[in-house]
Formats: structure tokens, C-alpha cells, sequence
């Protein structure tokens, strides 16, 4: 199924059919390992809870734009717009693998080494991507710049709440919409189940 499909159906299975894919921006490619999806105002977890505002318009925008974001005055963080346009939507990328670009995901994250887990958490993903404020709203679907492509297909993926969202009411902090792939070395901390 093509993902332009993919992403334009429900949060929760476009986080999923996200699991595999390739990030690519420059010398650098990264295979998406782990995600969470967020829905619009009626998810309470979701930056969309409010309404639209400045910040969040993106996440109304088409499937397949970037919506980037500043957290803790510290990190961008890449998500994924999904679902229909006009209807607030977005998957955090929360951890992917380096397939290509080690010395510059290197030299952007300040490493000293290669490591599995390089790319274990959504601010090391912007950062070994080198993303800003000047990559939110772009199409990641257009085969330029900073772009997302098919990748590998998943085979078992697992499942548990979001991570972080302790001002959300109990079901939505429940909520199993965090996907990883099972066996990567590049999921985050702490482990999710099967």
C-alpha cells in the first residue's frame, strides 16, 4: 500500500505501517524503529487538545507533513502528520537505527562512538537529522530535502502506553499507541511488551 494511503488513514495504523520506513535528509538515512500516535482534541495526550493554535497547525495540515516541535527549551521533535486533512493527527518518531550517515549523525549528536542506541529517543532522532523550526510543515513525502521513504517491513511489532504524558486523564495515558519494532536494538527506554 502506498504511504501516502497509509498515512492518511487512522493515527494508530499509520504509527504502525511508520515502523520500518526511511528517514532520509542529506548523508543521512535512518530506519524508523519506534513511534507514538496522537489524535486531535479529543485525545488529551495530544498538543491538538486545545485547538489549533500556532504551534500545532501542522498537525491539521496533509498527511505526510513534518510537524516539529521545541520540547523542554532543549530538543526539536519530528512528527508525522497523519489522517485526513483538517483533522488533527500526528506520529512522534520516538527512535530509528542509522542505515547510512554515521559520521554525521556523529558529529551532529556529539558522539564520540557508534551506538545502537544513537537514535533512542525523539530529540536524538531531530538531532542526528540536524532538524529546526525551518523543517516543520515540509512535505515529507516529496523525494528532496528532508523526505520519508518505504522501507523494511516490519515483522512483530510491540505495543504499550505513550511515554510522558502524565497531565493526560488515565485512559488516554493507558492508551497502548506506542509501537516499536521487536528485536531493534534502537528502542528507547523503558522496554515495551509484546
Amino acid at each position: 500500500m502506498p504511504l501516502k494511503r497509509i498515512l492518511a488513514g487512522p493515527v494508530e495504523d499509520a504509527a504502525r505501517g511508520l515502523l520500518g520506513c526511511e528517514l532520509v535528509r542529506e548523508d543521512v538515512v535512518l530506519r524508523i524503529v519506534e513511534v507514538e500516535a496522537y489524535a486531535g482534541p479529543e485525545d488529551t495526550a495530544s498538543h491538538a487538545r486545545h485547538g489549533r493554535t500556532a504551534r500545532n497547525a501542522p498537525m491539521w495540515g496533509a498527511p505526510g507533513r513534518a510537524y516539529l516541535y521545541f520540547c523542554y527549551g532543549m530538543h526539536w521533535m519530528l512528527n508525522v502528520v497523519t489522517g485526513p486533512e483538517g483533522v488533527a493527527s500526528a506520529v512522534l518518531i520516538r527512535g530509528a537505527e542509522v542505515l547510512a550517515g554515521m559520521d554525521t549523525v556523529l558529529a551532529r549528536r556529539r558522539a564520540a562512538k557508534p551506538s545502537a542506541q544513537i537514535c533512542a529517543g525523539p530529540g536524538k532522532v531531530a538531532q542526528a537529522l540536524g532538524l529546526a523550526r525551518e523543517s516543520d510543515g515540509l512535505d515529507l513525502l516529496r523525494a528532496e530535502g528532508l523526505h520519508l521513504r518505504p522501507g523494511l517491513t516490519p515483522g512483530a511489532i510491540l505495543s504499550g502506553p505513550r511515554v510522558g504524558i502524565g497531565f493526560a486523564v488515565e485512559p488516554d495515558r493507558l492508551r497502548s499507541w506506542r509501537f516499536a519494532l521487536a528485536g531493534s536494538p534502537a528502542v528507547s527506554r523503558p522496554r515495551i511488551a509484546p
